[in-house]
């Protein structure tokens, strides 16, 4: 699993970018599980990816969602211009 940049995250949809949220928690319990079996993990640090992969995409998710919200405010205002 590469790291995802914010930038790529920001041109995806929403809907794809919760499909991406449960995939990586799916990742994130199947690692968790295994070092809870008391398997050596292949790589350590991947949780702590994964945990951040998850909060990156959380954060694209809530900005895009600010930016409809703030762009519906502007259409109800009737385009009032200030002189």
């Amino acid at each position: 699993m590469t790291a995802i940049k914010a930038k790529e995250l920001r041109e995806l949809p929403i809907e794809e970018l919760e499909e991406k949220i449960v995939s990586m928690k799916n990742d994130l319990s199947k690692e968790k599980a295994q070092i809870s079996s008391g398997t050596k993990a292949e790589n350590p640090g991947k949780i702590k990816k994964i945990r951040r992969e998850i909060a990156r995409t959380f954060t694209v998710i809530t900005e895009k969602k600010i930016k409809k919200t703030e762009k519906n405010k502007e259409t109800k205002k009737g385009g009032k211009k200030e002189k």
